[in-house]
């Protein structure tokens, strides 16, 4: 059997415009605190140190929807900001994307429901595109590539998660007499997840001289390291130490080779998909990125998967200036990692 050459895989864009990017913010929030007061006897009894989430992952709370707001109605919400933002009719829409890893049901898709809530024309293309914490950029490298080609004019990509269920099965297993301290480990990051929405609305530049250019970006796989995180809705169990060594490594190979077709190293803003502090300093340093240019989202808001980086980016959306070239950059457990730039 031979082996696959490495390289990247990189997509330039011609007459793609980001015309909106907005957010659902969920109203419930829980801190780290909280968290460590119900596990205060599981960490008593295994002698753990209790303020982990904070002090070492930097994520002092987080959100949660009401129980009765579906991870639908969290990406609806963001959804129909997005097109008011953008003043974009919904049937104008061409193509609806659902890039939420949260899903209540296998079937139908997620964005069946968000087509139908938002009022969609018949004619809107509508799917579900799942890749871990990377969902919504592919998303915006699919949709660009649609827009480019004419076959829509305009297109809606969403995103609802929601960290509630997941969060509270695992402090109740690990509250469990049986608990170990090794479990309290592999799930840890379960209890660094947020919750929240996002959307942003793409269309033809030329029709649109106010936009934001979707220039271009590039994406590379280490899919050997697919079970290093592994989750559904009940539980997600990670090595993170192994994740984060793999993922550093997948990202800097990106880095390296995509020198050659764009110059990602003095941008004006980075935009990371938001884990922890842990792993924001990590991959920092090994791009050799200015950290006054990375913003921060997690520490108020967790890690809130794909939505990450467009509730990110949104959060600095009024403070760039046209001209400015913004990286969005993550790594999606599997492994994955992408860049996409956006010229402001």
């Amino acid at each position: 059997m031979t082996g696959t050459a490495p390289g990247n895989a990189t997509s330039m864009f011609r007459d793609t415009a980001v015309l909106s990017v907005s957010i659902a913010e969920a109203p419930i929030v829980v801190t780290s605190a909280e968290f460590d007061e119900a596990l205060a006897s599981t960490y008593e009894r295994l002698e753990l140190r209790p303020g982990l989430l904070e002090g070492l992952a930097g994520i002092k709370e987080r959100r949660w929807w009401p129980e009765d707001v579906s991870f639908a109605d969290a990406a609806v919400m963001a959804g129909a900001k997005a097109l008011a933002d953008a003043g974009i009719d919904a049937n104008q829409v061409g193509l609806l994307i659902d890039t939420s890893v949260c899903r209540t049901n296998l079937e139908p898709s997620a964005a069946v429901d968000v087509h139908h809530q938002l009022s969609l024309p018949t004619s809107a293309l509508n799917f579900d595109l799942s890749n871990a914490c990377l969902g919504f950029v592919n998303g915006m490298q699919l949709a660009g590539l649609m827009i480019d080609s004419g076959q829509i004019d305009y297109a809606l990509i969403v995103d609802g998660e929601g960290s509630r269920e997941p969060q509270q099965r695992t402090i109740e297993r690990l509250s469990a007499p049986d608990a170990t301290a090794q479990d309290v480990f592999d799930n840890f990051a379960t209890l660094t997840l947020g919750s929240g929405g996002a959307a942003m609305v793409l269309g033809r530049a030329s029709d649109h001289t106010s936009g934001h250019r979707f220039v271009g970006g590039a994406a590379r796989a280490a899919t050997q390291h697919h079970r290093l995180c592994v989750g559904d809705l009940t539980e997600m169990k990670t090595d993170s130490h192994a994740l984060l060594e793999a993922g550093l490594q997948l990202a800097v190979d990106l880095w390296t080779e995509v020198a050659g077709t764009f110059d990602w190293n003095d941008l004006d803003l980075y935009v990371m998909h938001q884990v922890s502090n842990v792993h924001t300093a990590a991959v920092t340093a090994a791009l050799g990125l200015d950290s006054d240019r990375t913003p921060l989202t997690f520490p108020m808001y967790g890690n809130i998967g794909p939505a990450s980086i467009p509730f990110t980016l949104a959060k600095q959306r009024d403070e760039l200036r046209a001209g400015d070239r913004v990286a969005c950059l993550g790594i999606g457990s599997g492994l994955n990692a992408m860049v996409i730039e956006i010229t402001w």
